[in-house]
């Protein structure tokens, strides 16, 4: 009589992220440039990519971080101001809800994520299952800020019910590759991600706040236990 058979182990957060990774692939525009995020997720992607590399004409990169690894796997990048328009950008979230809607800024490069969003016909998001939510705002959100606005943006938070702090690393503010301030905030229930980044962006001193309506995503590739779930939206 046979043992019956172990069961499969459940696929980790990061080989759900290689998952997804590599089935963005199909989404890259051979002949073109193709944009690229930045995340431990587009990490995957941009490993993956690099078995394609010939196939395309190089990236536009949404941060150093990116550009760094993008170039050292042999993959040229361009200046966004080079190029007019991209086919494709592909990128991952810190919250996705089932509009298409994310939370992005996780990896404190929301503001050129939004360029790169912005230049491109298609935005593939790629993500985990942990990732989609009903409403967005239990991922921190994160707002750059110009740094002498900051305690002024943190007081308009928190009139919203907010609780924001600047980030930090080793002990310092953190500074983002445009040489700005992150602030994240918590506490925030965001059921009109239009309506709210529209007003957030027009406070004085924020550069850019880490809702994505208008550069929503049109596709995104959630990486389950059973395989890629596509979800589209229109």
């Amino acid at each position: 009589m046979t043992s019956p058979a172990a069961p499969t182990p459940a696929p980790t957060q990061d080989e759900l992220k290689a998952q997804v990774g590599r089935a963005a692939l199909d989404y890259v525009v051979k002949g073109e440039i193709v944009g690229v995020g930045t995340g431990s997720t587009v990490n995957k992607f941009i490993d993956a990519l690099a078995g394609m590399k010939d196939e395309i004409r190089g990236a536009v990169s949404s941060s150093v971080a990116s550009t760094d690894r993008l170039r050292a796997l042999g993959i040229e990048v361009f200046d966004a101001n080079e190029i007019e328009e991209l086919a494709v950008y592909i990128d991952g979230a810190d919250e996705i809800d089932g509009r298409g809607y994310m939370i992005k800024g996780g990896g404190a490069a929301l503001t050129r994520e939004k360029i790169v969003a912005a230049q491109s016909r298609r935005f593939v998001c790629i993500a985990d299952s942990s990732k989609l939510v009903n409403t967005l705002g239990a991922f921190p959100l994160p707002v750059e800020v110009i740094p002498m606005a900051v305690r002024r943006v943190i007081r308009q938070f928190a009139r919203l019910g907010g609780i924001a702090q600047v980030r930090e690393k080793d002990g310092l503010p953190l500074v983002t590759d445009n040489g700005q301030h992150i602030v994240d905030v918590t506490g925030l229930r965001i059921t009109d991600p239009l309506g709210f980044e529209t007003e957030v962006n027009q406070w004085a001193g924020v550069v850019t706040v880490g809702v994505f309506g208008r550069q929503r995503a049109s596709v995104c590739l959630l990486g389950t236990s059973s395989g890629v779930r596509t979800l589209r939206f229109g």
